[in-house]
């Protein structure tokens, strides 16, 4: 388990921060899809009562990353076919029209969107070398990072709070998805002809480059359902 133990003023501050911590071990997969997870184990590990971790159990199931089983505990949830697909809709969806909107105003000689232009190619370098070296979680976390420099960009604290809860369920299926070969070759190459057709004010340009990284990544899916098959449900 990569859980250090936690610290907070306030008991709600702790519910949040056991939640932060509980999720991330879900969605990067070090809790397996159906594994149990205990109450007092969790507080334990993590130096807090139960209370904190009863109040992220219950976050976790309104997220349906979890399934509260009475007088048993928690059980971490199947990753549900229907739910990765819904959420890479309404995700695609939603990350589109805001790349399109950054593309249709962005300005090279705006001083915010120059460091944004020069974090950006600093991630995608970054992405090349993990991909390089295969370290997966650090690469979709840097993923994560660049798909999030251009929604701050729209300032629409709504779009980027539905598409937080979207990842949840994506981003288990990705994790699995970065195994299979040259996924994330391919994924650095996406995001550096994505990058040119933003700089360029191109929104068509945009659009079709996302929907072609975004489609890339369903083609995958039937062959990592197959290979993990324990870990999905319908």
């Amino acid at each position: 388990m990569g859980l250090n133990s936690i610290s907070s003023p306030n008991r709600k501050t702790l519910g949040k921060a056991a939640y932060d911590k509980i999720r991330e071990e879900i969605i990067t997969l070090n809790f397996k899809p159906g594994q149990m997870l205990s109450e007092s184990e969790l507080a334990a590990v993590l130096g807090v009562s139960r209370t904190p971790i009863r109040e992220a159990f219950l976050m976790l199931a309104r997220e349906e990353l979890l399934e509260i089983i009475p007088q048993r505990g928690a059980r971490v949830a199947l990753i549900s076919v229907k739910k990765v697909e819904e959420a890479r809709f309404v995700r695609e969806s939603l990350e589109i029209s805001a790349f399109k909107s950054v593309a249709r105003n962005w300005n090279p000689d705006d001083v915010h969107q120059k460091e944004v232009e020069a974090k950006a190619l600093e991630i995608i370098e970054k992405q090349q070398q993990a991909a390089i070296k295969g370290e997966n979680i650090e690469f979709l976390q840097l993923d994560e990072s660049f798909h999030q420099l251009f929604l701050d960009l729209v300032e629409n604290q709504t779009l980027i709070s539905v598409v937080f809860q979207m990842r949840g369920h994506l981003n288990r299926m990705r994790y699995l998805e970065l195994k299979t070969p040259n996924h994330m070759e391919n994924v650095v190459s996406q995001h550096r002809s994505i990058l040119q057709a933003v700089f360029s004010n191109n929104e068509e340009e945009t659009e079709k480059l996302l929907q072609y990284h975004f489609s890339h990544k369903k083609d995958e899916l039937p062959e990592v359902i197959e290979m993990y098959s324990d870990y999905f449900t319908s």
